[in-house]
């Protein structure tokens, strides 16, 4: 998948459970990072804010802040115990018509594919 972004910084909104480590892996033995996700953290820039999502319970904070430090994945702040149901994102439009809410929706331990590409016209 691409997508196609301004050059304002932004706010990544990523869950951690099948989308950059296999789901369930921390039950299983121990997290292990997914085929795509170091390329994709490449991408991002150091003024982007990265919030990780996750319905691990508290109890998991210090081994999962570990593991993504050991793996060298950058974030910002993570939020654990959250429920296991959908994740609704609700923003507004810039007046100039940008699109402020982007989704990217992936198959659970698949590869995370995307490519971001910065538009200085947006």
């Amino acid at each position: 998948m691409e997508l196609t972004l301004s050059t304002l910084p932004k706010t990544w909104l990523l869950d951690i459970d099948g989308t950059l480590v296999k789901h369930n892996g921390y039950k299983e033995g121990g997290d292990v990072l997914l085929p795509g996700v170091e390329e994709f953290f490449s991408q991002l820039s150091p003024e982007d804010v990265v919030v990780l999502l996750t319905a691990r319970p508290e109890s998991n904070r210090e081994e999962t802040e570990r593991f993504l430090q050991e793996s060298g994945i950058r974030y910002d702040t993570i939020l654990f115990g959250l429920p296991t149901g959908e994740r609704i994102l609700v923003n507004d439009d810039k007046p100039s018509g940008l699109s402020m809410g982007c989704v990217v929706r992936k198959r659970r331990d698949a590869p995370l594919r995307v490519d971001v590409k910065i538009d200085p016209s947006l």
